[in-house]
């Protein structure tokens, strides 16, 4: 066959749908950051891991993700960076709370949260984990490089849907936290489970 089968193609978007809605750090992050900076912000973050995704993506494709994954000092030198910037975000996430609306709103650019949004998603191997270790499993009827890059693309296109329902769910709670002992609390909280999230994935990633 020249072509992906209309089912391996539904069946490799349900699988996409489903890991997406299981916990972790695409999850939480964009559910902290929906709740605490709301709507376009999470949406700005949304796009920046859909980058992200997409890049791990065509790495994958060409090889270099398997590459990384064999080199161990250069994968492990990529986890710890996922894991301290994820550990970082915690502590801004918590310093950020205790600023004033006005000013955090003066402070911090929509385009913060994309970027951070990509950087999470490009030190992330459980991202290329799962284009190495998931995705060809759907390659049985055409193992093409072009092949790969479609499922790619319904793999972000389906993470992408997930991650907005999320931040638009969570944006909706950001009216009860506008007051200012509120927002600390939720600070605090937010920060401590993006470094709990980090922990995870110190332990998730462990060889």
């Amino acid at each position: 066959m020249d072509t992906l089968s209309l089912p391996t193609l539904l069946a490799f978007f349900a699988t996409a749908i489903a890991i997406e809605l299981t916990p972790g750090p695409n999850m939480a992050y964009l559910a902290i950051l929906g709740v605490a900076r709301g709507r376009v912000a999470g949406l700005f973050a949304v796009t920046g891991v859909a980058l992200g995704l997409a890049i791990v993506g065509g790495l994958a494709a060409i090889g270099l993700a398997a590459l990384i994954s064999e080199i161990d000092w250069l994968y492990q030198a990529i986890r710890w960076a996922g894991i301290l910037y994820l550990i970082w975000l915690g502590y801004d996430t918590w310093r950020d709370a205790r600023r004033p609306i006005e000013q955090h709103a003066l402070a911090v650019s929509n385009w913060v949260f994309f970027r951070r949004g990509l950087v999470t998603n490009l030190l992330n191997p459980k991202a290329a984990a799962f284009y190495l270790a998931v995705l060809p499993n759907f390659l049985a009827d055409v193992a093409t490089p072009s092949a790969f890059l479609v499922l790619a693309a319904i793999y972000v296109l389906a993470a992408t849907l997930v991650h907005t329902v999320i931040v638009m769910g969570a944006s909706a709670l950001q009216p009860y936290f506008v007051q200012p002992q509120h927002r600390e609390r939720l600070g605090i909280v937010f920060g401590l489970l993006l470094v709990v999230i980090a922990i995870w994935l110190f332990i998730a990633t462990r060889a």
